[in-house]
């Protein structure tokens, strides 16, 4: 016999991705001109498009408070917002990174040295500039992150962190993140180290556009 008349349970909806200071999934923002043009010289990073579009959401949750919220963008780049509470108030750092460059990761003791030996370190070099340990800590900082992409698909990410950074010489310093980081995918783990270099955004750095 057939349940026609049978109620259909309803679906649990998947909860959506954060959104704070009107960034969000899908959503655009506009890099001010003339601050980039300012600065460029003295990063890393060059030729950041003016107009990014949020193509994923990433969230890590530090502790009962404090949280991670990354809004990845079509140009290699991620604006990265620290915050210690639900609000825009509690916000305490806003920048925006670039990825630099990724390494796989393909033998478990590769991945041991890499977590013992390589993440955590005084100083990083890269192209000549010297980057200093930000953390007290001597092993990298766990965390797992997140993801919402844009085709519904949500996913996580075991990160071990470290940052570093450096003074411009102007008043400007530069950040670099630096992440080994391990997925599991069809019971195979995947894993990287990934480095990304950063600068501070202000609330007059960008616009939203979308």
């Amino acid at each position: 016999m057939f349940d026609w008349f049978k109620k259909k349970q309803p679906q649990a909806t998947p909860p959506s991705s954060p959104e704070i200071l009107g960034l969000r999934l899908g959503g655009a923002f506009e890099l001010d001109d003339l601050k980039l043009r300012l600065i460029e010289p003295e990063l890393i990073i060059e030729g950041a498009s003016r107009t990014q579009l949020i193509k994923a959401v990433g969230e890590v949750q530090l502790d009962e408070q404090t949280r991670l919220l990354r809004y990845y963008t079509d140009d290699d780049g991620f604006i990265q917002i620290l915050t210690h509470g639900t609000s825009e108030a509690d916000i305490s750092e806003v920048k925006l990174y670039y990825f630099y460059a990724s390494r796989p990761i393909d033998t478990q003791s590769q991945w041991q040295h890499l977590l013992d030996n390589e993440i955590v370190k005084p100083s990083w070099e890269l192209e000549g500039f010297q980057f200093t340990k930000v953390w007290d800590n001597n092993r990298p900082v766990a965390m797992t992150e997140k993801t919402w992409l844009e085709n519904g698909t949500v996913t996580e990410t075991d990160q071990f962190v470290m940052i570093y950074e450096r003074d411009t010489g102007s008043g400007q310093f530069e950040s670099l993140l630096v992440a080994g980081e391990e997925k599991i995918y069809r019971n195979q783990a995947e894993r990287c180290l990934a480095t990304s270099t950063g600068f501070d955004l202000s609330p007059t750095d960008f616009k939203l556009i979308g």
